[in-house]
């Protein structure tokens, strides 16, 4: 649970949600503004701490971490894509990849470095700054960051929501792929019914619950799912 403020003003985001992000699979979070979507990713991603209750990332329990070992374990077994792309603009595409690792005085796998930048068609432009780079291929370059270090899980918020649709698709296709062809585990939250087509499964939430999944979604039964709920929300 995840409650903010105390007493009579207090606003519960998070309401006694349960919930399993399968390994090795692509999964959108969904819900009307509101809903706890984006809040129940923070706390997921230890970026928030809940009020009550219990996360557990790769075997360890999130809240029994000091915030040095949960800053240690976010950059070690979590990576983070966020709708602005959060490149340094005095940085190379490769740096900027390549960026956490070197702060946290690590050497990437080669191999896998490659095999990322070979996915995300950014071998030509390794050596372009951010300002050089289209929207699309900054945020390519913001998943290769994410995915350089090998995490366990990678959270997106949003990744297409500044994006036109085909440089979107190509972000959601090679997420896609980091799943099916790398392993990784993604969870992603975003209010696009074409974006959550690409997940293996989609978790719906409402009022700070989670009030349904859908497996193997697409565009038009997304959509649908979601038009209810707004009508859920507009009759509370």
């Amino acid at each position: 649970m995840k409650t903010y403020g105390s007493g009579e003003t207090a606003v519960r985001a998070l309401d006694e949600v349960t919930v399993g992000i399968p390994a090795g699979k692509f999964t959108a979070i969904m819900g009307p503004s509101g809903s706890g979507k984006s809040t129940l990713m923070h706390c997921l991603a230890g970026l928030d701490r809940l009020t009550s209750g219990q996360v557990w990332v790769d075997g360890v329990e999130l809240g029994s971490l000091a915030d040095k070992q949960l800053t240690m374990l976010r950059r070690d077994r979590i990576g983070f894509v966020f709708q602005s792309f959060n490149l340094l603009s005095t940085l190379n595409a490769l740096e900027n990849i390549t960026l956490p690792l070197d702060l946290a005085g690590n050497k990437p796998d080669r191999a896998w470095l490659d095999a990322v930048i070979e996915a995300t068609g950014l071998a030509d432009r390794l050596r372009h700054r951010p300002a050089e780079l289209s929207g699309g291929q900054q945020q390519r370059v913001a998943v290769a960051r994410a995915l350089a270090s090998r995490p366990r899980i990678v959270f997106a918020d949003e990744p297409t929501g500044n994006l036109d649709s085909r440089a979107g698709a190509e972000v959601l296709g090679f997420l896609r792929r980091a799943v099916r062809e790398f392993g990784r585990t993604i969870a992603m939250v975003t209010h696009d019914p074409v974006a959550a087509s690409y997940a293996d499964q989609v978790l719906f939430l409402a009022d700070g619950r989670i009030v349904d999944r859908m497996i193997a979604p697409t565009p038009q039964t997304v959509l649908d799912r979601m038009k209810s709920l707004d009508g859920v929300e507009a009759g509370n």
